[in-house]
């Protein structure tokens, strides 16, 4: 029988701490978290992650991360 559980992993986000599944990468916690990557840079661990490098970067148990989302305006 298959576990439906998925192991958690804490992280913090904009310095709040937050459980989210493991396993996953920078693109599919924005998905998660329901952000819109478009309008979105991310800093991980006191480094900026690049737009192509998100599919490639695993989020990992304790992971700092600074999400700014760019507002429009006149």
């Amino acid at each position: 029988m298959a576990n439906l559980q998925t192991e958690q992993i804490e992280i913090f986000v904009n310095g709040q701490p937050r459980l989210v599944p493991s396993g996953m990468n920078l693109l599919a916690l924005l998905t998660f978290l329901e952000i819109d990557p478009a309008r979105v840079a991310v800093e991980m661990n006191q480094a900026i992650v690049r737009r192509p490098a998100w599919k490639d970067t695993p989020v990992s148990a304790r992971a700092a991360l600074e999400i700014v989302q760019f507002v429009g305006g006149g």
